[in-house]
């Protein structure tokens, strides 16, 4: 029997709830994954809440997982009982035991990096290489600003950023975070509750505003990213928990770029996705980030909760054998 997380209707964590299902066996093209830690995403709160809707209702959320490879179906290869795998990307519905899902989908995990290292920071690794590497291309002597930079994103921005040698400015919610992101390399911490972010980086950068700046908060926020980047820089928006990006006055783009990439697209096409994933475990191999924080599978609901409300620091996974409750 393999255990889902259900979400019955749009709303809030109370609407995800546990159910057990027989899962078939894998058809033409896929493989059973005995999934051992599922990654948590902003994403899934944005297909919970309606922002992004699921193509049927009720669904299963979830868009990455680590786990090892239990049974194979006809017209499979390179795969074998047995090897450890993760995967990220659509469809969505990672929140499960066990779970049938197309081979093309499937990284096999180096031997040198345990999956719990990788388990809920792989969709984020390979967002920090779309977005440093591929979209702002940032070069040694930029500066970056990152929003919750001491978030499970924001904590690999900051340290892949400085590993291409830029400089770092970052929001954060509260001193006990700034830590948290200068052990990553954060240059400089603003302390978004005691100040305007807009005034402090440009008090930082004598006026000249940043490089490349990148907004996962959307709603006024974005506007104040843009005003914040220098002549012919770049902001890059990501998502919007703290709402809906207003219709934008085209004049705030004078000189300015804005781009709104997304991971979940880049990953469709296989060699993009490859590239991203080996770029990630490359960074994973050089330095050491914050153990996922953890949480048993049928405590899917706290870990929304936590997530939503800027109570964890660093990466979050679900673990399919329940263990201490958080």
């Amino acid at each position: 029997m393999t255990r889902i997380i259900e979400l019955s209707q749009i709303g809030g964590p109370e609407c995800l709830q546990e159910r057990v299902i027989n899962l078939p066996a894998p058809a033409a093209g896929e493989v059973r994954i005995d999934q051992s830690r599922i990654g948590v995403n902003f994403v899934d709160i944005y297909h919970r809440t309606g922002l992004y809707p699921l193509p049927k209702m009720p669904g299963i959320i979830g868009v990455e997982a680590v786990g090892t490879v239990a049974e194979t179906g006809p017209d499979v290869t390179g795969f074998a009982i047995g090897d450890k795998v993760a995967y990220a990307g659509f469809p969505a519905g990672s929140y499960v035991s066990e779970r049938n899902i197309s081979a093309r989908q499937l990284i096999k995990l180096p031997d040198d990096l345990p999956p719990n290292q990788i388990a809920g920071s792989f969709l984020r690794g390979m967002t920090a290489y779309f977005l440093l590497e591929q979209i702002g291309r940032v070069t040694p002597g930029q500066t970056v600003l990152i929003h919750a930079a001491a978030g499970g994103l924001g904590q690999i921005l900051v340290r892949w950023a400085k590993h291409l040698g830029a400089t770092t400015i970052g929001t954060i919610g509260s001193p006990d975070k700034a830590q948290a992101a200068r052990l990553q390399g954060l240059d400089h911490a603003i302390l978004y509750r005691e100040q305007d972010f807009e005034t402090a980086v440009m008090d930082l950068t004598s006026g000249r505003g940043v490089d490349y700046a990148i907004d996962g908060i959307g709603g006024d926020n974005l506007i104040k990213s843009l005003r914040t980047t220098k002549p012919f820089g770049i902001t890059a928006t990501i998502g919007q928990i703290a709402g809906d990006i207003p219709p934008l006055d085209l004049r705030h783009l004078t000189n300015r770029f804005l781009a709104r990439p997304s991971i979940l697209a880049y990953v469709t096409d296989t060699e993009h996705y490859h590239r991203a994933a080996h770029a990630w475990f490359n960074i994973l191999r050089l330095y050491d980030f914050p153990a996922a924080t953890e949480y048993p599978l049928s405590k899917a609901t706290r870990a929304h909760a936590d997530l939503e409300a800027g109570r964890t620091s660093g990466a979050i996974a679900l673990l399919t054998q329940d263990g201490t409750p958080k």
